[in-house]
């Protein structure tokens, strides 16, 4: 692992813009944060560094893309306890597993947990950066996802329950007058639900109101 020097940071200064990814550090070993901090910030992203499980907790979660660079070895808390404890409100945020030996029964389960990758002190910087380089589009996709899911519910959440039975009928194919005679209203009615749906929804077209749908469903945000 090459440490960088202060040199090294003149020769390419990168100017941090609020939706820079973050690449956090966890590693009781100084100079492994060190030279992550100066590696990181080279390749044009945001280092954070932390000495403990426990420091980095306190850290609130990021709404950019980010991942995880994690000593498995830390005293107290350790990397595995830590992956545990952030996996069901961090899932934006992949890990990149760091260890001074090989281990394969905990690598095993560390990749089970959801790992990106798993490396072994010294480790070469290339490995490392293009590890941190799929964490991060990783990151971006789950972070569009969730975005995604947002939007669609916050406008779902303008359905009256009427349009929200509407549309869970339209997109199953059913006909208009279909539709009305298993709701029991008029397929006047049916159409005039249907056209507020699709624009409560800002669905371009049938298909993509049905896409809608498969998404909040997926997300378990649906309701009657």
């Amino acid at each position: 692992m090459k440490i960088f020097s202060a040199s090294d940071h003149r020769q390419k200064s990168v100017s941090m813009l609020p939706d820079t990814p973050i690449v956090f550090v966890v590693d009781d070993d100084i100079s492994v944060r060190e030279s992550l901090e100066a590696l990181i910030r080279f390749a044009g992203w945001q280092p954070e560094t932390f000495a403990s499980a426990q420091d980095f907790l306190s850290r609130p979660p990021v709404l950019v893309p980010n991942c995880l660079v994690l000593d498995i070895g830390l005293p107290g808390l350790n990397g595995l306890d830590l992956q545990k404890r952030i996996a069901a409100d961090r899932v934006d945020m992949p890990i990149i597993f760091l260890t001074g030996y090989g281990d394969v029964p905990m690598t095993v389960r560390a990749m089970k947990a959801g790992a990106v990758e798993f490396l072994t002190k010294p480790f070469n910087d290339d490995a490392l950066l293009d590890a941190i380089r799929h964490a991060i589009d990783r990151s971006r996709t789950v972070l569009g996802q969730e975005a995604e899911i947002r939007m669609l519910a916050d406008r779902y959440d303008t359905l009256s329950r009427r349009e929200r039975q509407v549309m869970a009928l339209v997109v199953t194919g059913l006909l208009n007058k279909q539709v009305a005679f298993d709701l029991g209203i008029s397929e006047i009615t049916v159409k005039a639900h249907r056209g507020r749906v699709m624009h409560k929804m800002r669905a371009g077209s049938l298909v993509d109101l049905a896409s809608m749908v498969t998404t909040l469903r997926l997300a378990q945000i649906l309701r009657d």
